[in-house]
């Protein structure tokens, strides 16, 4: 019994050191990425919504969450940047200079996934409305500078030089210093007004992927089990927790389940699983929760989900 009991607490030891994230990169490391949302577009509570998912926050339960972002900060260089400007931009560029980076600077770059209206919306409050911003570069592919050039009010920003567009090549890495990379990709998703792409983002010694939205990982032309293995940390999308979760076809919005998700990385390692950070939820997904059987019963399989404020060290 002894012997089993020891063998039981050593595994429990092994999973803790394989699973958790550094959460003192900010500390301990020159290039991190940190959290700054973890929310679909809408963000939660979402808007008119009287459902039991959001009647937790009213009445005190559970706090609000910030739409899905990344920071990335590079102490070594005083440089940030951030993955998507978000409905929650302003909030979250006050987090990066107040908690991580203050260098003169609201960010020192923008890099955008895609034109739906939770990943680049919050470029409005760089314009002359707001921030009435000089020369922030902002990263977009192709189709996304055009959206931005040609319709307003994100032309103005162009025009008069609150952004400047920074146009980005499928699979091209961008090189930001001599130790900090990334790298665009294109993914399948919902494209009315400009492609969608996840990124890569190498530090000295360790990487991460960002898929924030993606179709059903089947439609991708690469394999996320082999695409997660290169990485140390792997932010992905997991707007829902499992079919039926919205009164409407879900096949419109086909994003991957998280049980669609854990089902390709059955058969995988510990070490594997552990790389995965679920992240985009959204307010009906019960991943969402601070607490939940559903949420717990992932967990326990070796997944983590992605909560704001949490460090990644990249050094």
């Amino acid at each position: 019994m002894r012997v089993f009991f020891y063998f039981w607490t050593l595994s429990l030891l092994v999973f803790s050191c394989n699973s958790k994230p550094d959460n003192n990169a900010s500390i301990n490391s020159g290039q991190y990425i940190t959290i700054l949302g973890v929310a679909q577009d809408a963000g939660f509570p979402q808007i008119n919504c009287d459902k039991d998912c959001c009647k937790v926050f009213y009445d005190g339960l559970e706090s609000k969450k910030l739409i899905t972002s990344l920071g990335l900060i590079d102490l070594e260089n005083n440089k940030k940047y951030i993955f998507d400007a978000t409905p929650d931009f302003t909030q979250q560029i006050q987090i990066l200079k107040s908690n991580h980076l203050n260098n003169g600077n609201a960010v020192d770059g923008v890099f955008l996934t895609h034109a739906h209206i939770g990943h680049y919306t919050g470029l409005m409050y760089l314009g002359f409305e707001a921030m009435s911003a000089k020369n922030i570069p902002v990263y977009v592919m192709p189709r996304m500078k055009n959206y931005l050039e040609e319709n307003g009010p994100w032309s103005q920003l162009v025009s008069i030089k609150n952004i400047i567009l920074k146009t980005l090549k499928n699979d091209s890495t961008i090189v930001l210093n001599n130790s900090l990379r990334v790298t665009p990709f294109l993914v399948p998703h919902r494209d009315e007004y400009s492609e969608t792409v996840g990124y890569k983002i190498e530090g000295k010694q360790k990487s991460a992927l960002f898929i924030p939205d993606i179709n059903k990982w089947q439609l991708w032309n690469r394999q996320i089990v082999e695409e997660v293995k290169k990485v140390d940390y792997a932010f992905i999308d997991a707007t829902f927790f499992k079919n039926g979760e919205l009164p409407r076809p879900m096949e419109d919005i086909p994003h991957p389940f998280i049980v669609e998700t854990t089902k390709l990385f059955e058969q995988e390692t510990l070490e594997t699983k552990s790389k995965i950070y679920f992240i985009h939820l959204n307010h009906t997904n019960p991943g969402l929760k601070e607490k939940h059987v559903l949420k717990d019963s992932i967990q326990n399989l070796g997944y983590h989900f992605a909560k704001e404020g949490t460090n990644f060290s990249l050094d």
